[in-house]
Formats: C-alpha cells, structure tokens, sequence
C-alpha cells in the first residue's frame, strides 16, 4: 500500500458530491476524514481483532479519550478498574470531572466491589487493561461481558495493548470495544504514534465521527509504518513471549530479586486465568528489587543491551524506573500508596538473544546491589 500524502480529495462533480454524501459511492472527502493508507491499516487491525471495523489515532490516549468522550456525557459515569496505565488515570480522574462525568477506580477482580460501583442508568462505560500496567494484572473479559449485560447501556472497553491481536482477542470473548496504543507491538520498531479502537461498525462509527470533530488522526506515514509492523506481528509477538517467559523464570529465582510480576509464572495471581484466556503471556516483566531507589538505578545504569526508556513493545529491549521515568514528580509516600515502590522495574523484551538479555542483566545485578544476605 503506498502512502497516500492527500488532504483534499477531487470530486468529478456535483452529482459525485451528492452520491458521496448519500453513500452511493464509497470515496475520500478531506484528510481529516479519511485517507487510503489509513483505511488499509484500519482494515487490517479490524481483521486482526475480530472486529467489524477499526479507527485509528495519532496516539492510543487519543483512541482512549475520543472513545470515553463520544460514549460518555453530562452527568452519566465510569467504572474503571484500578491497576492502570497513569495517564488513563489522569483522564478519568482529572480531565473527564470537567465536562459532569464521574468514574470510581475498583480492583478488577472483586466482582462484588466491579457490582457495586455500577449505577443503574447512569454508569455508561466499564474500561479496563488486560494485562494492565505495570503489574501485569489479568481481567476475566468474559465475566466482565456477563456484567455487563446485567446493565442494560453499559459498554464493556478493553485496552488489550500489552497482550496484542496475537495474545488475546477481547471481541471474541464479550467486549464491545478493543483499544490499542499501537506505538507499541502493532507497530514494533518505536518509530511511530498511533492508536486504535475495534468493535462493531455502528458503535465504531460513532467514535469516528467524533474524531473528525476533535481532529486527532493519524498521519498516512505513519499508518504505512504500522502497515509495515502488523506484517510481523505474529512473528515478534512469539518471540518476545518465549524471550520474557524465560527471563521470568530466572529473575524469579535470582537472589538480588524480591519479586516478579508475570501471568506466564505461577506465582502470579492470575496465572490460571491468563492461561485460559490467553494464547501468550506477552512480552513485559515487572518486578521488585532488594534495594532501595538509589540502588535500583545504579542497577539499571549498569546495563549495556537492554535501553533505559519509556514505551514497550518494539524490537529493542527497553527497562526503566517507574517511581523516576513516570512518577518523578511524587514523593516515595505518594508513589507507594498508589502501587509504585522505588525498587519496582518494567522490562520490555525485545527481539535480542535472550542469552545475550540475561547476561546483561546478571552483570547489572551483581554489580549494582549489595551481595544478599544469606538465609538464617
């Protein structure tokens, strides 16, 4: 597919305009509506998520905020779960108040609480990650489903971004809608911005609509960028599984290590559940160092293949701080009561040799932490 660099689109004239407009004639009108290198990669993602159709963004916080804002208004309300992407957070809790619209954050998995915090006729959207970020948390997708339909106008959003088409596929187990920040694995070389949201044409549309008001599209070279990344989807996505599963299992048995957060080890809380619901486990892993702030940097700063950067999800292997990369501007106290100790990493797992990964990372831990402490 070539990329298509048009803003505006001829018509032949006046009787093409009005089959245009009456939908007799399927064409493009004006960049910010429609272009034909985005429409192909629109195409492809809808097939890759089982959907009906697909819109795709300059970012997936635009695909999250033109999704909430077209399905939520004045006075109605969200649930979204809690162990979320910070920025979401934001939206939901700092952004959306401004325009009438409330939201209670819940633990994904106490129904009872997800039960409660619904109001009848007025809670519109439940929206939740799996596996979220940053502890790799798992929502049971089809018990969320059979929620909502015991609420007539709740839609059911999935942000699958850290799972991808490959892992799990929302649609097919309940969702209404699926969400990606496909700057990440759709993507896969961080060379591009871009988001998406799939479900049914009718309820697509209406995001569509509401994204030719507020204007965040996606730019046609970056759509044949993505187009580029779903090519090799398949086969980044496996690798980056087998890779993180096998860096898992050693950090979990590493003495410098306090604790590991990964779906694909049994230690996890939701092993059981990821290994029904989904085909991989993904390529993240989060975990908690013995050593304070200081020394978990100096860890990290000693590390040669893997990048110290935000993201995840590309071919390069990339590993940060969240209390410093994210959540500087928080106190250790602040950071702590919303989940984020100073000794917590994210690792993304890049497409390296995975010998070559878990060299660079012994070298780093031996180096950078004080020699455990033996057992009594």
């Amino acid at each position: 597919m070539p990329v298509a660099l048009t803003s505006t689109y001829g018509f032949e004239d006046s009787a093409e305009i009005r089959d245009h407009f009456e939908g007799k004639v399927e064409r493009e009108e004006y960049g910010r509506y429609g272009n034909p290198t985005v429409r192909v990669a629109e195409t492809k993602l809808a097939a890759l998520d089982s959907a009906e159709d697909a819109a795709l963004f300059g970012s997936g916080m635009a695909a999250i905020s033109t999704t909430l804002l077209a399905l939520l208004k004045q006075g109605q309300h969200l649930v979204l779960t809690a162990d979320c992407y910070r920025r979401t957070r934001q939206l939901v809790t700092t952004i959306l108040p401004n325009y009438g619209i409330t939201a209670d954050l819940v633990d994904a998995s106490d129904e009872a609480a997800l039960e409660r915090a619904i109001a009848p006729g007025k809670t519109r959207v439940l929206l939740s990650e799996s596996p979220t970020n940053p502890y790799l948390r798992v929502c049971d997708v089809a018990r969320l489903a059979r929620l909502r339909d015991r609420h007539r106008g709740l839609k059911l959003v999935i942000d699958s971004t850290f799972a991808t088409p490959v892992n799990q596929r929302p649609l097919e187990q309940g969702a209404d809608l699926v969400i990606h920040s496909a700057t990440k694995y759709l993507g896969g070389h961080n060379d591009l911005l871009a988001g998406s949201v799939s479900g049914a044409s009718g309820l697509v549309s209406v995001i569509r609509d509401l994204r030719g008001v507020l204007g965040p599209i996606l730019d046609p070279h970056s759509a044949y960028l993505l187009l580029r990344g779903m090519k090799t989807l398949d086969l980044r996505v496996r690798r980056q599984n087998a890779s993180a599963l096998e860096l898992a299992r050693w950090l979990s048995t590493h003495p410098s290590v306090e604790r590991v957060y990964y779906p694909g080890l049994e230690s996890h809380p939701d092993h059981a559940l990821a290994s029904r619901q989904m085909t991989g486990f993904g390529g993240v892993v989060s975990f908690l160092l013995r050593g304070d702030a200081g020394a978990t940097s100096r860890c990290l700063d000693l590390l040669r293949v893997f990048t110290i950067a935000p993201s995840l999800g590309g071919v390069e292997s990339l590993i940060e701080q969240p209390a410093l990369m994210s959540f500087y501007e928080m106190t250790s106290e602040q950071r702590a009561a919303i989940g984020i100790p100073d000794n917590l990493v994210r690792m993304s797992v890049g497409l390296e040799d995975v010998a070559d990964l878990r060299g660079d990372l012994e070298r780093a831990l031996e180096g950078g932490l004080p020699p455990a402490s033996p057992s009594p």
